[in-house]
């Protein structure tokens, strides 16, 4: 497969202006835009360590399989990254982060040594954050550090299930958890009304009858001097609600306590095919009246005009799909009422298979159609999923232009943007997709660099630019291959013209479409600017992409 290093790629960007009514003319704010957003996605322990204080807590010492315990990363780590300005010089505009709640004490060891919940999905405790992840107070100083450069924050959400029973850590209450069968994945019943593994309690998520709080929590609640406050919160909420106790509407009090404490601004959910639809289309409902009462009760705090935003994990689903998620026996439409957007789990495929005007045409066409108003996030690699598409990080610059030129959400997993080594020997399963960050080599690798920098550029053009993501794709000509991007608002538009193929010589495009003659353009990835003569420009750059946006 041709390597896009040795591709030209032209953007070109123009954002309209409007008329205000005396006749000044000015440009309109930049929107944020969640179906065209930039999202880095974290596992938090193997980010940053901020905190070398928090290393251990639990008494969680016993040697871990290869990449299987905690590595130190922290919520005050992140925070220096997001105060450094790493994540702006990435052209971040979101930052999702692996569970940060209380993980189970134990560890685990199904035959690759022993796993603590270093990831955040073995939840022991909804309404405590993670100790080896830091505190409240860092949360909530990590969100701010955030909201003030203009970033959002996502956290994770699991409703499924709690963490493995081990010598430490108690199975639930059977009116809480079902503990068998485990699932066979042949059709809806079997996906749903069971355990993911062995030994991965499931929530009774179906269940409406009301059931007491387990006493584990209650014991541990009074133990750390809380469980008078944390009753009678959750007595107003089910006396605001009416809902009935039952182990779904806990969890979904305890979550959305997240959003009006903290004021993050979405979640991925975790396992959502595992779960009966209707309890994502009540977890809406509870979030997004949390994100109303957040913003009312801090309306100098809020970004926009945005609702909260869910992004769910349905694995395997893919765009093609439309809304529709096919079990076999049933399909279910896990958008409507429900979440903004779906992972989408094809793009590695078709990156390697498909020509890029027909991942191109085709996402564009099913977000403006089937999906309209609504999104999917585009990944290349990601923490579980054991095919990435450059798996021995052959590829980081093709990598960065087709994630980052997609239509749809784009999900930076971290690392992809320094080519973070995805094969660790010794480690074995997911746990190889899940090393350290790689700073050394960001540091003190100049390959490492010319690649960060490839990312950045792209990154920060597309945070910038809200048609790359969110536009209406247009081919423009086949040879050259040249397409637009438009996306417009009652008091927005943006457009977007982008050449790929390009040969690395003295080059000629049509703009006359998009600028007029004597129009001063910019490439922003050599620094060079160009006038656009008789509809058309001529440029001349050493570089492989070439970025053009108006002066």
């Amino acid at each position: 497969m041709r390597q896009l290093l040795f591709l030209f790629s032209i953007l070109v960007c123009i954002s309209c202006k409007t008329e205000t009514t005396n006749q000044v003319t000015e440009t309109p704010a930049l929107p944020f835009v969640w179906e065209g957003a930039n999202v880095y996605f974290m596992l938090t322990d193997r980010f940053n360590n901020g905190d070398t204080s928090n290393d251990v807590n639990f008494n969680r010492t016993a040697e871990a399989g290869k990449l299987r315990g905690f590595e130190g990363g922290d919520l005050k780590g992140v925070t220096q990254k997001i105060n450094a300005g790493y994540f702006t010089d990435l052209g971040i505009n979101a930052i999702w982060m692996t569970p940060v709640v209380e993980q189970i004490h134990g560890g685990t060891d199904e035959g690759t040594g022993i796993t603590y919940g270093f990831h955040g999905y073995w939840t022991s405790d909804w309404t405590a954050i993670e100790p080896n992840l830091g505190s409240k107070a860092d949360l909530k100083e990590l969100v701010q550090a955030a909201h003030k450069k203009g970033i959002r924050i996502i956290l994770d959400a699991v409703i499924n299930h709690t963490g493995p029973v081990t010598d430490k850590d108690l199975v639930w209450p059977e009116n809480w958890v079902r503990t068998e069968p485990q699932c066979t994945y042949q059709n809806y019943e079997t996906t749903v009304a069971c355990t993911l593994v062995k030994n991965l309690p499931d929530i009774k998520t179906e269940r409406n009858e009301p059931v007491e709080l387990p006493n584990h929590l209650i014991e541990k609640w009074k133990k750390e001097g809380r469980y008078e406050e944390e009753i009678a919160e959750l007595d107003a909420f089910f006396n605001r609600t009416g809902y009935p106790r039952a182990p779904r509407f806990y969890i979904m009090k305890w979550l959305t306590d997240y959003i009006t404490e903290f004021g993050i601004d979405g979640y991925r959910v975790d396992t959502v095919k595992h779960v009966e639809e209707s309890v994502w289309q009540e977890f809406k409902v509870a979030c997004d009246y949390a994100f109303s009462k957040w913003k009312k009760s801090n309306p100098d705090k809020v970004l926009d005009n945005n609702n909260f935003y869910l992004v769910g994990e349905v694995y395997n689903y893919g765009i093609s799909a439309g809304k529709a998620f096919d079990f076999g026996d049933k399909q279910v439409n896990y958008f409507d009422n429900a979440f903004n957007s779906l992972i989408n789990f094809e793009l590695k495929w078709q990156v390697a298979q498909q020509t890029h005007e027909t991942i191109f045409s085709t996402y564009s066409n099913i977000l403006n159609g089937d999906l309209k108003d609504y999104g999917i996030m585009n990944y290349l690699s990601s923490h579980d999923d054991g095919q990435p598409f450059d798996a021995s990080r052959q590829k980081p610059f093709e990598t960065a232009t087709m994630l980052l030129l997609t239509p749809g959400t784009s999900q930076v997993y971290y690392g992809d943007e320094s080519a973070r080594s995805l094969q660790i020997e010794g480690a074995v399963g997911d746990a190889t997709l899940r090393s350290k960050m790689n700073w050394h080599d960001i540091n003190n690798r100049i390959q490492t660099q010319k690649i960060l920098a490839h990312w950045q550029k792209l990154g920060q053009f597309r945070a910038k630019h809200p048609a790359v993501g969110a536009g209406i794709h247009q081919m423009i000509s086949n040879e050259p291959y040249v397409f637009s991007r438009t996306y417009e608002t009652k008091d927005f538009k943006d457009e977007v013209v982008i050449g790929l193929n390009l040969n690395p010589e003295p080059l000629v495009l049509n703009v006359s479409n998009i600028f007029k003659d004597q129009t001063e353009l910019h490439d922003a990835y050599s620094g060079q600017t160009v006038r656009v003569e008789n509809g058309k420009i001529t440029l001349s750059s050493p570089q492989n992409i070439v970025l053009l946006e108006r002066l």
